[in-house]
């Protein structure tokens, strides 16, 4: 088995910082009234600016695919060409296309001159932890030298006030409040657009750090809870999700078929217990201590969990003090698959990093609540 080094990170966020209150400058209002929503979810996600691929007439400046091919080109030099890539791993929750692959777009862009293994990771948050570990088991096991990896959201588009109008118009039709659900405009004010990439090799940088990759866990939970955060359908009463292609097609604009969701009642209940359950069974499997972590770089959709995750986490014995967990949620929000790759790299290029350093990347899912892993040491 080779090691395995992130020798090099990079990332791309589209255009200008977007304040708070600009934000539905961006959206639109949902029948042309401010949402009734946004302060409180503000407020309490912590949440200052953050990156749309908009502009402010609703237009796209950047796709999926376009975010991520801008990202990983940063991460080429004399010493590294795009066409000396090996293994090209890419996730995202928010696919431009149903098929082809989102790999396979981003590698279209890259326009490259040689054929690399793709892999496309698809899901929610843990799409760019699992495109992480598809190419960290690559260049571990020997299969390729190198592996370029990325995670990359473009959600903007899919909360546009425009998305919501149908359902409005049925929800008049039948003499209901034309509001939609709050599982979904809660979502409107949380998710941001972004890219980030890593460059893994089997030898880390002559000249300067690099991360050595110690191990990777993933735990899923989908054998005892039901789905929390999801797209593309509708749950059922009894829990069941109902997949877009059963229903009409009329029925996908007048229900917001295709629109992110979210059952924040399960995510209360179920987030912050099972990520704290995972954490030290990854701990424990790897025999680590609270101080052997030196920054813990916790993937959280928003501050209002931080508190009682730390809280959490001193109940099963894990006493990491928050002034070692570093985070950048409040200026480039909640961006998803991209969130862990923008706060490794934010750190990678801080200066901080000490050689002997250790560091745990912990990303929660609540898609169905799954849980990923990654403890690095500064080499």
């Amino acid at each position: 088995m080779q090691n395995v080094y992130i020798t090099k990170t990079s990332k791309f966020l589209p255009n200008d910082p977007v304040s708070n209150e600009e934000m539905e400058d961006f959206l639109g209002k949902i029948n042309q009234f401010p949402s009734k929503a946004r302060r409180i979810v503000l407020r309490n996600n912590g949440i200052k600016t953050r990156y749309y691929a908009l502009d402010k007439a609703g237009n796209s400046t950047h796709s999926n695919a376009e975010l991520t091919e801008k990202a990983i080109l940063n991460l080429f030099d004399d010493s590294f060409t795009q066409n000396d890539i090996e293994v090209l791993s890419c996730g995202t929750s928010t696919p431009d296309l149903l098929l082809p692959s989102h790999a396979a777009m981003v590698h279209g862009l890259l326009k490259n001159t040689v054929s690399v293994e793709l892999n496309s990771s698809s899901g929610v948050c843990n799409s760019g932890m699992n495109a992480l570990k598809f190419g960290y088991l690559s260049v571990k096991s020997g299969n390729s030298k190198n592996a370029v990896c990325s995670g990359s959201e473009r959600v903007s588009t899919w909360m546009k006030a425009e998305k919501f109008e149908n359902e409005i118009e049925n929800l008049k039709e039948l003499e209901e409040q034309p509001i939609i659900a709050f599982k979904k405009d809660f979502l409107r004010w949380m998710l941001s657009d972004g890219a980030g990439a890593f460059l893994l090799q089997d030898l880390p940088n002559e000249n300067k750090f690099s991360l050595k990759i110690e191990w990777m866990e993933s735990y899923s939970y989908a054998h005892e809870l039901e789905t929390c955060m999801y797209a593309g359908g509708d749950k059922l009463e009894n829990g069941e999700m109902k997949p877009w292609s059963d229903y009409s097609s009329s029925q996908w604009l007048k229900e917001s078929v295709f629109s992110l969701k979210q059952d924040v009642k399960i995510l209360n209940e179920n987030i912050l217990i099972k990520g704290v359950e995972s954490m030290k069974a990854a701990m424990d499997k790897h025999q680590l201590s609270s101080g052997d972590i030196d920054y813990l770089l916790p993937h959280v959709s928003s501050n209002y969990f931080v508190k009682g995750l730390y809280h959490e986490f001193c109940k099963k014995g894990i006493d990491i003090p928050l002034e070692k967990w570093f985070m950048n949620l409040s200026k480039v929000g909640n961006v998803g698959s991209a969130s862990v790759f923008l706060m490794l790299d934010e750190l990678f290029h801080s200066g901080k990093l000490k050689k002997g350093e250790r560091i745990m990347l912990c990303v929660p899912e609540s898609g169905r609540f799954s849980y990923s892993y990654a403890y690095l040491t500064v080499v």
